[in-house]
């Protein structure tokens, strides 16, 4: 599998995991407990198999980090009708644009 693969597959993994926490109720529910658990696990994994392949650990967390907080507030706003107002849109756009800097920056 390649590591750009891994990675999604990372996010996707570690996304599910923090909205599973929303609905483990402080891990007192078993099946969003157990996904929380597999979730993060398996997002360490594939963040694992991600740098065994060589991709730069700085890119790498960045992109893990920026996208999962990007998705999980999207995720809240869609699906968990949280409120979202520009501040918080503004956050959002910064974290990518700090992640895109990182990346630029990577290969310069």
């Amino acid at each position: 599998m390649g590591a750009y693969l891994y990675l999604a597959l990372a996010i996707a993994a570690e996304v599910t995991a923090t909205v599973s926490l929303r609905f483990s109720e402080g891990f007192s529910r078993l099946g969003p407990s157990i996904l929380v658990i597999a979730g993060y696990g398996f997002a360490f994994f594939a963040l694992s198999q991600v740098l065994k392949a060589g991709l730069p650990i700085g890119v790498v967390y960045a992109v893990w980090a920026a996208a999962g907080v990007a998705l999980v507030a999207l995720v809240g706003v869609l699906f968990l009708k949280e409120p979202i107002n520009l501040a918080m849109i503004a956050g959002i756009l910064m974290v990518i644009g700090g992640v895109v800097l990182i990346e630029l920056g990577s290969k310069a």
